[in-house]
């Protein structure tokens, strides 16, 4: 192998290196450490997933609760003020 193979196989593979950097959301900041790119819908789901698992807690806590008068009304018109 010629040294000017070599250099264009380097190249090759640094430029694979940065297509599969860019596919898996990673980039270096400016010290050069490698960091994940934030995705804003994942972000927007992990929110909606913790208001939803908030919502199942407490429709929980009303099927178990022993007391269904007006602590289930009380429990209702909460959860109509979150959602």
């Amino acid at each position: 192998m010629n040294p000017f193979e070599m250099v264009v196989l380097i190249v090759a593979i640094v430029c694979i290196a940065g297509v599969f950097r860019a596919k898996y959301g990673i980039r270096r900041d400016a010290m050069g450490n490698e960091m994940p790119i934030g995705d804003p819908d994942a972000e927007r789901l992990r929110d909606e997933v913790r208001a939803l698992k908030e919502r199942v807690a407490v429709l929980e806590r009303i099927a178990t609760d022993g007391d269904r008068g007006r602590s289930l009304e009380r429990e209702i018109d909460a959860l109509r003020t979150r959602g």
